[in-house]
């Protein structure tokens, strides 16, 4: 048990890092097949209004399994975690655009009542949450380095 312990904290931050970087990938590559994600009528819609309708929504639906697929290797396999950080938290906040845009689809009832898909909506405060641990630690890091 206590050779669990050790692992799990010496590689804690890694293994959030990538743990994370995993889901992306997964979900990137879902949207690379039509019908299989679950939230692609809802990306969809919310990319199309984000984007006035000009781009059609099956490039903007690739563009976004492209950038979800891109995000999740920079976590898993990328040191610079700054650049990630920052793509992270910009499509994290975006997530969060059909609670407003598409308050119908994402509530039963405003404000409390989530539907299936705004509770996908709303778990993604813990990778937001994840991200910033992640920040921090990594800034800790850097001024480690420094010091010695």
């Amino acid at each position: 048990m206590n050779t669990l312990y050790l692992f799990f904290h010496r590689h804690q931050y890694q293994l959030l890092r990538i743990s994370i970087g995993v889901l992306f990938i997964w979900f990137g590559l879902l949207k690379f097949f039509p019908g299989a994600s679950p939230a692609e009528r809802l990306a969809t819609d919310t990319i199309q209004i984000l984007t006035f309708h000009l781009i059609p929504a099956s490039i903007n639906f690739k563009i976004l399994a492209t950038m979800e697929l891109l995000l999740g290797l920079l976590l898993v396999f990328s040191k610079e975690y700054k650049l990630t950080f920052w793509l992270l938290v910009f499509h994290m906040l975006a997530t969060f655009t059909p609670l407003f845009i598409l308050s119908n689809v994402t509530f039963k009832q405003v404000p409390f009542k989530l539907s299936l898909e705004g509770q996908y909506i709303v778990k993604n405060l813990v990778i937001l949450c994840c991200a910033f641990i992640l920040l921090i630690a990594h800034r800790a890091e850097m001024v480690k380095k420094r010091v010695e």
